[in-house]
């Protein structure tokens, strides 16, 4: 390899990890705006923190706000989640795709808008991923339907869900081992924010009222 050549690859190596840093800040920051409590604030309600679950997600809202608010905030997350994809997609190596969901998905949980205290995430990678693997999101909403139908508990069928994303991300990724890393860090991510859920199922045999999946 000529020094010219080894400049050039470097050089190209460096951008690239440029514009991944740059693209999971974005994905972080757009994450951490949290449609939920925005449109609670609008409509005067309180903060959904503050009843149910305690999570600022799709689920308390339908129960605070009906089901018209509750549709409006998870296709405004999906909405979010797919304009973060196509950058992705277009900015990023194959290899570094799904650190920008992981970033996403973490601003989700843990946003700095809103006292680090937001979503599980579920919506967003669901949007997310519906950009790398449109079938694969297909056939994920179809897992979760079957296993909702079979078991009635939403983060089983969320967990199921999760997990055709998660492969079917890896394949269009072309299963390169950066793609394989993000992707099951983000399933696994995700999975850890319902551990309330888990707990909760362990201890009485079903899930608790009061917890959701979004």
């Amino acid at each position: 390899m000529s020094a010219i050549e080894f400049v050039i690859q470097h050089s190209l190596n460096n951008q690239d990890i440029m514009k991944l840093i740059i693209l999971t800040a974005a994905a972080y920051l757009a994450g951490s705006v949290n449609f939920a409590l925005l449109l609670f604030k609008i409509l005067g309600k309180e903060d959904p923190r503050l009843h149910y679950s305690g999570n600022a997600g799709t689920t308390n809202v339908y129960r605070m706000a009906g089901p018209a608010w509750a549709a409006a905030v998870l296709l405004l997350d999906i909405g979010r989640a797919v304009v973060i994809a196509l950058l992705a997609r277009y900015a990023l190596t194959p290899g570094a795709v799904p650190w920008a969901g992981l970033a996403l998905v973490i601003g989700n949980r843990y946003p700095c808008f809103h006292q680090f205290r937001g979503g599980k995430g579920v919506a967003n990678y669901l949007g997310f991923s519906a950009v790398i693997t449109p079938a694969g999101a297909v056939v994920s909403c179809i897992a979760w339907v079957c296993v909702y139908v079979l078991k009635r508990v939403p983060f089983i069928a969320s967990f199921a869900m999760i997990a055709v994303l998660t492969f079917g991300t890896i394949a269009a990724c072309g299963y390169r081992p950066a793609a394989i890393t993000g992707a099951v860090i983000t399933a696994l991510f995700i999975m850890f924010n319902h551990r309330a859920n888990i707990t909760a199922m362990m201890q009485s045999g079903k899930e608790k009222e009061k917890t959701d999946t979004d």
